[in-house]
This record gives structure tokens, C-alpha cells and sequence, in this order.
């Protein structure tokens, strides 16, 4: 788990293994021991390449978007749709086992809510965009995580709504960056869906919104927060989801009389 600063009896990748196999090779699988002992050694703060590089204003946006067309060449690639899970959604473990198998553009990250920092998440999102196509960017993206109208409950004691993200550094220059992961080829605007919270349950969940928009310019992001029994919901989970997997995994989020292991 990306951030986590403790040794667990049970790894995440020896719980999943004990679960379904996938039909399909994920091509970025969650390795949360090597991540410890990376974090650990130094490496993984030494991996973070570009992101403390020059801010966004010193950017070459052309030279960007010709570099990612060079990376996305052939009629094989498929756009990455990279998933962020916060430890603090109840059952969040089980999330990346019930992403739809048939799509190995889906790639997904669970980070600690407790301990993870907004340069772990970023430096996870780059290494597993990486691993999956060097110089490949996002097309769609989901944040699953806490919260409510008008906010987002990303970290511990860092709650995103549309004054904070004006005025605490860390966390503007968090959305700068996960701009920069975004993709200058899509013709349509990159999608990032928010998930296990209604953050447009009042007017500053659209205020909080136009507010990350305007942080990640010059990509163009559109953000949706649909409720999950809406027509939209249902077709942001089946983006995602293998449905019948995640209508279990919902019927049993709060439940501790019955493992999931036992039922996928």
C-alpha cells in the first residue's frame, strides 16, 4: 500500500493471490513490500524524476504533447485509467479486485490514508504510468475516497474544498502536478471521476471543482461526481467495475461477518 509505514503480517499482493485469479496480466501489479523497502533504502523519493522540476508556466506544452504522441504510437495502445483508492474507504483492499478484468488499461493504487503524502501518491502515479507505456499519460481517471458536499477528504488532515485549494501550497501544487499526468493528445477533456462521496451535494462541491480546473491548465479536465444509483453512476462504475463484482463488494462493505475471499 503506497505510504504505508508499517510491516503487515499479511501483504496486500498474498491476500489478493488468495483471491480470483485474474483472466488478464495486470501490467502494473501492486508490489507493497518492494514499495516499503524502496521507501526504506531512499529509492523511492531518488524515482521521483520530474516532479520537481520548473513550475508549469516554464513548460514547453508543444514539446509535451509531441513527446506523449511519440510515446502513445501503434494501434495497440490504449489510454491508461489510472485508479487512486484511499485506505480510509471501508473495504478498500478488495477494490482492486473487482476492477473489470477484460481492460488492462485499468491500473489501480491503494495509498494509506493515515500516512501516505501528496509526493507519494504523485511518485506511485508516475511509476506505474512507466511501467504500463514510458511518456503515456491519463485519459481517465478515478478517485475513490472519502468526503462529502463540497469537499474531498484526500489525506489525513487535508481536506480539499474550494477556499484550501486556493490557499494551502501542498495541496495546490498536488492538482499542478497530477495536471502535468494528464494527457495534451485526448481530443476530448480528461475525465476524472470522484467516487464514495457526492462532492456536488452544494454549490462549493462546483466551486471546489472549476477551482482544480483551473490549477491543471492548460490540460482539460472535466470532473463528475454522480450519485452511484444514477443512470451516470452505473456507467462510471461499469467504466471501472466488473459490476456484478462490485455489487457484492458493496452489499458486504460493512460487514464483518463474512470475507470477501470467501465469496470472490
Amino acid at each position: 500500500m503506497v505510504g504505508s509505514r508499517k510491516v503487515k503480517t499479511q501483504t496486500f499482493a498474498d491476500r489478493k493471490a488468495k483471491s480470483f485469479s485474474r483472466s488478464w496480466s495486470d501490467p502494473t501489479p501492486v508490489k507493497p513490500d518492494s514499495l516499503h523497502d524502496s521507501r526504506d533504502s531512499g529509492d523511492l523519493q531518488a524515482s521521483s524524476g520530474n516532479l520537481d522540476e520548473e513550475e508549469c508556466d516554464d513548460v514547453d506544452w508543444e514539446e509535451e504533447r509531441e513527446s506523449e504522441r511519440a510515446a502513445c504510437e501503434g494501434d495497440d495502445f490504449i489510454p491508461p485509467k489510472i485508479m487512486l483508492i484511499s485506505s480510509k474507504v471501508p473495504k478498500a483492499e478488495y477494490v482492486p479486485d473487482i476492477i473489470r478484468r477484460d481492460d488492462p488499461s485499468i491500473i489501480p493504487i491503494l495509498y494509506d490514508h493515515e500516512h501516505a503524502t501528496f509526493d507519494d501518491i504523485l511518485e506511485e502515479i508516475e511509476k506505474k504510468l512507466t511501467a504500463y507505456r514510458k511518456g503515456c499519460k491519463i485519459w481517465n481517471m478515478l478517485i475513490f475516497c472519502q468526503g462529502g458536499p463540497g469537499h474531498l477528504y484526500l489525506l489525513k488532515n487535508k481536506v480539499a474544498t474550494f477556499a484550501k485549494v486556493e490557499k494551502e501550497e501542498d495541496m495546490i501544487q498536488f492538482w499542478k502536478r497530477l495536471g502535468r499526468f494528464m494527457s495534451l493528445l485526448n481530443p476530448e477533456p480528461n475525465l476524472i471521476h470522484i467516487m464514495g462521496c457526492y462532492v456536488l451535494g452544494n454549490a462549493n462541491g462546483e466551486k471546489l471543482f472549476q477551482n482544480l480546473k483551473r490549477l491543471m491548465k492548460p490540460h482539460a479536465i472535466e470532473f463528475k461526481s454522480p450519485l452511484e444509483l444514477s443512470a451516470q453512476g452505473k456507467e462510471m462504475i461499469e467504466m471501472y467495475f466488473d459490476f456484478r463484482l462490485y455489487r457484492l463488494w458493496k452489499s458486504r462493505q460493512h460487514s464483518k461477518l463474512l470475507d470477501y475471499d470467501d465469496l470472490l
